[in-house]
């Protein structure tokens, strides 16, 4: 019902709800229709998605003669399903290091993923994707300096993670906020070696240490399999990842959905 028939009186209202694939709609477990014809879904999934359309009749009733005219109006909605993104982490920071030739760097770099891993293991997350090269670097006003170029990836995907989901497939939530907690766990650890080194200022500093304000990190977003963000399509939501439509798949965890003309549904993961 719109908003001009809200504020009038209407005569023998029905309502008449069609879902996708032109079924009509009833009651069942996960939709219902209000006696006001509101459609009520609960626990919405990807081939829920598609056009909903809802035909409003209501009669009109002269007062001098009675007589009644019969008025249809039909409402069309498209519904999408969608989730929140599931965040990453790519990190990045830079040790001083006496020279890149010898087996000390290796051995700094293990013991240093060892500590990260350390930090965020209660919170069902990892360190992936680990490297680090070492250059040399010019320092204006200084000499050249070997340094260690670290870089790392973050996600809530340890082995295990489901079991904070407490058996439930969609719990982003908790996943996210893993991984914030994770973040900022790793970013007070390296903020802890810039402190030392600066309490170290008028002493000898370790030929290893924290290359001050070189800690770095960007957020990374990914979508289920079968979600993808789509700005142009959905633009009231652009950060969401929403299911891909019939004629899409994403079989990743990319953040697009990609064309394949032979997928008829929605949430494909595949292209047939």
């Amino acid at each position: 019902m719109d908003f001009q028939l809200t504020s009038k009186e209407t005569v023998d209202l029905t309502y008449l709800w069609i879902g996708p694939n032109e079924k009509t709609l009833t009651g069942n477990n996960r939709l219902s229709i209000t006696k006001t014809g509101k459609l009520m879904v609960k626990d919405f999934l990807e081939p829920l998605s598609g056009l909903y359309t809802c035909t409003l009749s209501y009669k009109t009733v002269k007062a001098d003669t009675q007589e009644e005219n019969v008025v249809k109006k039909r409402y069309d909605f498209m519904i999408f399903a969608y989730r929140e993104p599931d965040y990453s982490y790519r990190m990045a920071v830079r040790f001083t290091t006496k020279s890149c030739v010898g087996k000390y760097n290796d051995l700094f770099f293990i013991v240093l993923r060892k500590i990260l891993d350390n930090l965020i293991s209660d919170l069902s997350c990892q360190i992936i994707e680990p490297s680090f090269k070492c250059h040399f670097v010019k320092i204006p006003e200084h000499d050249i300096v070997h340094e260690l170029f670290i870089a790392f990836q973050v996600n809530p995907f340890a082995p295990g993670w489901k079991r904070a989901c407490n058996g439930s497939d969609d719990c982003e939530d908790i996943t996210n906020q893993n991984i914030l907690k994770a973040r900022d766990r790793i970013e007070e650890f390296f903020q802890s070696q810039a402190n030392i080194s600066h309490l170290r200022f008028n002493k000898t500093v370790p030929a290893m240490h924290f290359v001050d304000h070189s800690f770095h990190v960007v957020r990374m977003d990914s979508c289920r399999p079968g979600f993808g963000k789509n700005e142009g399509l959905h633009s009231n939501c652009a950060s969401c990842c929403v299911v891909c439509s019939p004629g899409t798949f994403s079989p990743d965890v990319d953040v697009t959905c990609q064309i394949c003309i032979s997928a008829h549904i929605y949430g494909a993961k595949s292209c047939p």
